[in-house]
């Protein structure tokens, strides 16, 4: 317990004091190297040790989780592309402390993003941080609060939109090929199992389950929880709005060129064997923009879709199909439809443009250049322009309000009111409460960051 006090004596002293140097100074040097430091060792945490080695003149320095059996992965992973072995840590509170990491990039469970990102911004750290990149929405705006106050570099892990063809569908709608946007919709359809139900019981050896809540609520492990499983309980994940449906209603929001909502609603629920997961397997959203633009969104985890399934073999060797995921854009002119590509690389898409009342697609409008995600990131971090990047962390977290929306509006059962100027709720206070969360001792959100 000392030296958790210790350690949150650091976070508001030598920490706020860290970004006076800024790092954009030190690089100067196209050359010189940048040292990352991973916190969060688990499957997303493995693909990004191989985007980080694909950027030239960077390096893993630390590998950090509280499962130290995945530490131990990960490091030999970075030895063996490297052949430097990087330090372990199971606190991320020392990476803070380390004035030589330059970067963190973080692949946590969701409850931590947030609050993993402000600490990293308080000790002058830039931020990588998958999707979603905040728990809930008032964590999102703080972690937009840390990049700006701070002056660092924050890239969201929304890495769709990188891609070539996702970006020239961008251009395209910029340029009014299908007039004004005034609906667009997207739909995710992807099999999971029922959980079944685990019992409490001792936590493992190898986790260190308090570091593993963190900011969460004290309560039991059991074995749905860790790992993955955690996406689908409310203290911890977000359900599979916050897991894909923040990726697939980004494009949307990207492409419509728009801002947030100001009603929201939706319907949802776990169908199918139950189970001990508590977020919705089936989910049907609707956002409405003050000009009456809509913006929808389906998602569904059981048997649907069967009969147009996509092999999975190049990309992900667990399963070997899943059915296609697509998006639509109807303007005013025309209309674009997309369905996502698994078999080439950069997360694209395959996309038709239909105008007036054509019943057949325009020759084919071509693809931009992919950009690499996380080679964008470095990018803006050695320039020390954000504008740089192609998901700067505001636009994700204007992204993310939208799932936000979509689960408290199921778990109040009804429709929501919404002032983007504010990021609240409208005349309900229910509803409102879902907007944060409490936290527990020495894991509080900084306020002010």
């Amino acid at each position: 317990m000392a030296e958790l006090k210790r350690r949150q004596f650091l976070k508001t002293s030598a920490w706020a004091g860290a970004s006076l140097v800024g790092t954009s100074h030190r690089w100067a040097n196209a050359n010189d190297r940048i040292r990352v430091a991973l916190i969060g060792a688990g499957g997303r945490g493995g693909a990004l040790v191989r985007d980080t080695y694909d950027v030239e003149g960077v390096e893993i320095v630390t590998v950090c989780d509280v499962d130290e059996r995945r530490s131990r992965e990960k490091a030999d992973a970075v030895e063996k592309i490297s052949g430097k072995r990087p330090r372990i840590e199971k606190d991320m509170r020392r990476i803070m402390d380390d004035p030589s990491v330059d970067a963190v990039t973080i692949a946590t469970c969701n409850h931590w993003h947030a609050l993993a990102g402000i600490w990293a911004c308080q000790a002058g750290k830039h931020v990588y941080v998958e999707k979603p990149i905040a728990h809930n929405v008032v964590e999102g705006r703080k972690l937009v609060e840390a990049a700006r106050k701070y002056e660092r570099i924050m890239q969201g892990g929304t890495n769709r939109r990188s891609s070539g063809s996702f970006r020239r569908v961008a251009q395209l709608v910029r340029e009014g090929i299908i007039g004004d946007v005034y609906w667009a919709r997207c739909e995710f359809p992807n099999p999971r199992d029922p959980l079944g139900f685990k019992q409490p019981e001792p936590p493992p050896d190898w986790l260190d389950w308090n570091l593993w809540l963190g900011p969460a609520p004290q309560q039991p492990y059991h074995q749905n929880l860790v790992h993955y499983n955690w996406h689908w309980f409310w203290d911890f994940g977000n359900g599979e709005m916050g897991n894909n449906g923040v990726h697939i209603i980004d494009i949307c929001r990207w492409m419509m060129g728009r801002g947030l909502p100001v009603r929201a609603h939706a319907a949802g629920s776990r169908f199918g064997p139950k189970d001990q997961a508590q977020t919705p397997n089936t989910h049907r959203s609707t956002f409405e923009f003050a000009d009456g633009a809509l913006l929808t969104c389906d998602l569904r985890n059981l048997y649907s879709d069967q009969g147009r399934v996509i092999p999975r073999r190049a990309v992900y060797a667990k399963r070997q199909w899943f059915a296609e995921f697509t998006w639509d854009l109807y303007g005013t002119e025309g209309y674009i439809h997309m369905k996502h590509r698994v078999e080439k690389p950069g997360a694209g898409c395959d996309y038709q443009v239909f105008l007036g009342r054509n019943d057949k697609a325009e020759p084919p409008m071509g693809e931009l250049p992919n950009l690499h995600h996380y080679q964008n990131f470095v990018d803006a971090m050695r320039a020390g322009d954000r504008s740089i990047l192609t998901a700067e962390i505001e636009e994700i977290h204007l992204s993310g309000i939208f799932c936000e929306l979509a689960n408290i509006s199921t778990r109040v059962g009804r429709e929501l009111r919404f002032d983007p100027a504010t990021e609240k709720i409208v005349g309900d206070d229910e509803a409102n409460k879902f907007l944060g969360r409490e936290y527990r001792k020495l894991f509080e959100l900084p306020d002010p960051v």
